[in-house]
C-alpha cells in the first residue's frame, strides 16, 4: 500500500473511542502524509482532577519535551492555568463537568508539531491553550491519557480527523 494520498482534499475520520473506562486511548497507524490532525472531545471526563493529555509518537510515544499550557475562565470570575512537559494538556473535568471541544495539531515542517485547543466544561468554563513538540521522526500515533497517569476516563468519547 502506498503512503501517497489519492485525494488531498478529503479528510479521513478515525474510529470514535468511548472514554468511559481505562487510562489511555490510542490512535495508531496515522499515515506519513498527515500534516493536520483534529482531535474531538465529546463530554470527556476523568475520575479525578488530573488534566487530559495528548502524547505524540514516531514508532513509540514521547513522554518528555513538550511545551504546553492550558487555562480556563469561569463565569464566577475564576481562572486557572496549568502547564505540562509530558504531553499537550487540556484542562480536565470531573464527570459532572466534562470537556467538549477540539485540539488541532499542525505539522509546521520537518517533525515539529504545534497544537491549539478550545472548548468548554459544562456551561460555566471556557477552556483554551496550546503547545508544541519536536518529534524524532514522522508522527504515526497519538495517545490521550491523564496527566497523572492514574485517573481513569469515566464519560464521553474522542476521535480524530486527519488530513
Amino acid at each position: 500500500m502506498s503512503n501517497a494520498r489519492s485525494n488531498a482534499n478529503v479528510p479521513t475520520l478515525g474510529t470514535s473511542q468511548a472514554t468511559t473506562s481505562g487510562t489511555t486511548k490510542d490512535f495508531t497507524g496515522i499515515p506519513s502524509w498527515v500534516k493536520k490532525i483534529t482531535i474531538t472531545y465529546l463530554g470527556v471526563s476523568l475520575s479525578g482532577s488530573a488534566n487530559t493529555l495528548v502524547q505524540l509518537g514516531a514508532g513509540s510515544l514521547v513522554t518528555t519535551g513538550y511545551s504546553a499550557c492550558t487555562g480556563y475562565i469561569a463565569t464566577t470570575n475564576q481562572c486557572s492555568i496549568s502547564s505540562a512537559t509530558n504531553g499537550l494538556c487540556v484542562t480536565g473535568g470531573t464527570n459532572a463537568n466534562a470537556f467538549t471541544g477540539t485540539m488541532t495539531l499542525v505539522n509546521t515542517g520537518g517533525n515539529v508539531w504545534v497544537a491549539s485547543h478550545h472548548g468548554n466544561i459544562g456551561s460555566t468554563y471556557v477552556v483554551t491553550g496550546g503547545g508544541s513538540l519536536s518529534l524524532g521522526g514522522t508522527l504515526d500515533r497519538l495517545r490521550i491519557t491523564s496527566s497523572n497517569g492514574t485517573d481513569t476516563f469515566d464519560a464521553g468519547s474522542v476521535n480524530i480527523l486527519y488530513e
